[in-house]
């Protein structure tokens, strides 16, 4: 669906050019959710606005459902742009109409007939939960149903990807996880791609397939969640589980173990039982992620025991990663 190729666009500065996507390559399979995390300045906004051209890039290729759109003059990248719908972060509706209204703009902008619009209109507001709402105005209506009402208009014309830029950053906990469940519902039923960047854990968690980590306008991780997440060096899996500080524990061992699907079910219980071990779980959660099931958990093991060294064998031939505490 996607494929990005040595992209690298540069902004002048006062200071002198500023390189926010630094040779970035991409691939996004059709109906993924691929997420992009970051901190801010790590050029997460500036490669998402590369996608559809909203920022040219200086360097690279764009492709989009098999068309270059980097190769596209103007006018044709306008009806190749209808292909891709975007998301928001701070909804940018338009405050003189209602939600109804704001759907219809989009249409409008395309040139569809009233007839049609009405029509689509009243489809795509049943598809977001906000019928009973088509009235209302943005100031009438919560976080929530604003992001809704713009997620019905970059579905207006029925776009294959869409592109979400912090989407759920301005909305409580409670609202973002209505959203996010809204997405994953849409992928599955209208079979869409999703690219979105985010700085939220919870996101990548609940709603993304694969995931890069993005730093000074470079990938430093990249590939499904539940390979990120079964690597010893990802900083991915110590984000989206943080076990905290490792305690002072004499006369202890203390590892930290990586779960994936139904790897290490009763892991604890295990190692006591078949190495007659006094296992302490320090720290640790397991969660139902998007795509797998996952979690890392901080497990002290008595140094002197003499079923140690099988135990930490019996993990690690479990297919559980295994790394010393830090």
């Amino acid at each position: 669906m996607i494929r990005i190729e040595g992209l690298r666009k540069t902004f002048p500065t006062r200071g002198g050019p500023v390189t926010a996507v630094d040779g970035v390559d991409l691939t996004v399979a059709e109906g993924q959710v691929f997420g992009v995390v970051g901190r801010s300045g790590a050029g997460k906004s500036t490669l998402l606005r590369c996608v559809n051209l909203l920022e040219r890039p200086d360097e690279g290729r764009v492709t989009v459902a098999g068309v270059e759109l980097t190769g596209l003059p103007e006018r044709h990248l306008r009806r190749a742009r209808q292909d891709i719908g975007m998301i928001h972060q701070h909804f940018a509706l338009l405050h003189s109409r209602t939600a109804a209204g704001n759907v219809s703009f989009a249409l409008e902008v395309m040139g569809v007939p009233r007839r049609k619009r009405a029509a689509r209109v009243e489809e795509l507001l049943d598809l977001v939960d906000l019928t009973d709402r088509a009235d209302a105005y943005p100031a009438q209506l919560s976080g929530g149903q604003k992001q809704r009402v713009g997620i019905a208009r970059a579905l207006a014309s029925r776009p294959r990807l869409l592109l979400s830029d912090e989407a759920t950053s301005a909305l409580d906990p409670d609202t973002t996880g209505a959203i996010l469940t809204l997405l994953r519902d849409l992928t599955r039923r209208l079979g869409l791609t999703i690219l979105l960047i985010t700085h939220e854990m919870d996101v990548v968690k609940r709603l993304c397939d694969a995931v890069a980590v993005m730093r000074d306008g470079r990938f430093v991780e990249s590939g499904p969640v539940a390979d990120l997440v079964n690597r010893p060096d990802s900083q991915l899996a110590r984000d989206l589980f943080p076990l905290g500080p490792v305690p002072t524990m004499p006369d202890h061992v203390l590892v930290d173990v990586t779960l994936t699907g139904r790897a290490g079910d009763d892991v604890v219980a295990t190692l006591a039982r078949r190495h007659d071990l006094d296992v302490r779980i320090v720290a640790g959660a397991v969660e139902q992620l998007a795509a797998t099931r996952a979690g890392r958990l901080r497990l002290a093991l008595p140094e002197a025991a003499p079923g140690l060294a099988g135990a930490l064998h019996d993990l690690r031939g479990a297919g559980l990663t295994v790394e010393a505490a830090r």
